[in-house]
């Protein structure tokens, strides 16, 4: 019975997330809420930005119907809501990042006080027992709520690739949730994933280019918000913990490593960690050759094989010191990659007789 429920709710889920999709870009269109294409920005046109109103509007019609999907159902929706206003304010006027950072650490700093809850402790990493926190789990939560969500906003550089991370990483959240016999936001984990299949046939032109949406930020931080939400919840919760700190890390390895890599290259080089640019991964997959949905593909399959290690390694309780030092030996490749990006796309190009190619982008400082 209550699978049948949950079928017709993820129906009306799909079908509602379509309409509004349908509705909130003619809206945008008339308001100005669009994007349009610069030296970063490569698409043709003023794109509507409304993923992320979509899934707010369908969001909030699904906990209106569902309140006991998490326990502090009120406070999430008073964060998404919040950050959904601050998205909209930036994707329309690009408000300075600063007063994004004070929203977040804001809602980071609600979400210990009004529940509890917080990173506590970061698990046996080092083979010596738990890793306490003690008073520097705030300082610690501030952050990882701040990276969650600048993380999936950072990763939003290519059609399909929000949407298509966003399904895996829900999806090793619903199976998680399962597994461990809590279905306490398994209906909110697949309304994400149902509401964003038709964002993602709009977002890859499916439906025909003159139909295209962007999630903008106001989408990517209610995702990166609620994945940290319920990985917090998950791992941190006194005696009812489904998972362990360093899997929460694994399900979301992709966009934390290109986050953390990005930004330390940023740093290193004397600009902000903010400062927008054209070195992530999405970007280095394009320039050894692979075509945007070739890029997409290979992307989704990694975030894939990662959080299905991390799932795999929760199941069989692998030592969570094994899992840290594979997970750090698998960002230091990511970063090392970066770091010599340039040298790598001219050896690939040269190999395949794309000299003058390479010539050009080394006259551009590409």
């Amino acid at each position: 019975m209550l699978a049948k429920i949950m079928i017709m709710e993820m129906v009306i889920v799909f079908f509602l997330s379509f309409a509004s999709l349908f509705i909130t870009r003619k809206i945008a269109k008339k308001v100005g809420l669009v994007d349009k294409p610069d030296f970063r920005k490569r698409h043709k046109g003023a794109v509507p930005l409304v993923g992320g109103v979509s899934l707010y509007i369908v969001t909030a019609l699904y906990l209106f119907f569902n309140p006991h999907s998490l326990a502090h159902t009120g406070l999430y929706f008073f964060s998404i809501t919040s950050l959904i206003v601050v998205g909209v304010l930036d994707d329309k006027f690009d408000i300075s990042f600063k007063v994004r950072l004070g929203v977040q650490a804001g809602l980071a700093i609600l979400l210990m006080a009004q529940t509890g809850l917080g990173l506590d402790h970061l698990g046996n990493l080092l083979g010596n027992g738990d890793i306490k926190l003690s008073y520097a789990g705030y300082v610690f939560t501030v952050f990882a709520v701040i990276g969650a969500i600048n993380a999936f906003n950072m990763v939003d550089g290519i059609d399909g690739l929000l949407g298509g991370l966003s399904v895996v990483t829900f999806s090793a959240l619903a199976v998680m949730l399962t597994l461990s016999g809590q279905h306490w936001a398994v209906g909110l984990c697949m309304s994400f994933i149902v509401a964003m299949i038709p964002y993602i046939c709009m977002n890859l032109g499916i439906l025909g280019r003159t139909r295209k949406v962007f999630m903008g930020d106001a989408g990517s931080m209610m995702i990166g918000m609620t994945v940290i939400w319920l990985l917090i919840g998950a791992s941190q919760e006194s005696g009812h913990a489904l998972m362990r700190p360093i899997t929460a890390v694994w399900i979301i390895a992709i966009p934390l490593m290109d986050m953390a890599a990005i930004m330390m290259r940023r740093m290193r080089r004397g600009h902000s960690p903010f400062k927008p640019d054209r070195e992530h991964l999405h970007h280095i997959c394009q320039r050894l050759g692979l075509s945007p949905h070739q890029t997409l593909a290979v992307i989704c399959l990694i975030a894939t094989v990662f959080a299905g290690f991390g799932i795999y390694g929760e199941i069989a309780q692998v030592s969570e010191t094994i899992m840290f030092v594979t997970f750090v030996a698998c960002f230091l490749v990511y970063a090392l990659t970066l770091a010599y990006i340039w040298r790598i796309t001219a050896f690939v190009k040269r190999l395949k007789g794309k000299e003058k190619e390479v010539y050009i982008e080394s006259q551009q400082g590409m």
